[in-house]
């Protein structure tokens, strides 16, 4: 049977890959898809905390509206990253982000 500490440790592990992806990566393309990860592993243990833990029903849907609005946070901010990805490619050539050091090009 699942219990809480099954889904905790599940989470913990995909946002330890995603934070070993930010600090490791070079292209900002990875670095976005382990953020995008890290998020997910947020919402594993929102997952888990809304349907283990008996608050009440109330808090129960407040923990998936949660849900609901933390995906729907990450497409934004995926969006708006791979826009910003696409402009940096065109005027670079690269989305290594070890070479970005200077804001004027």
């Amino acid at each position: 049977m699942i219990e809480l500490a099954h889904l905790q440790i599940l989470a913990a592990a995909l946002f330890s890959i995603g934070l070993y992806g930010v600090l490791a990566r070079r292209s900002a393309v990875l670095i976005l898809m382990s953020i995008e990860l890290m998020l997910n592993a947020v919402n594993i243990n929102l997952i888990g905390f809304a349907a283990f833990v008996d608050f009440g029903e109330a808090q129960r849907a407040l923990g998936q509206v949660l849900i609901i609005f933390v995906i729907t946070i990450a497409a934004a901010e995926l969006a708006l990253a791979i826009a910003i990805i696409l402009r940096l490619y065109r005027n670079r050539s690269s989305v290594n982000v070890d070479g970005l050091d200077t804001l004027k090009w």
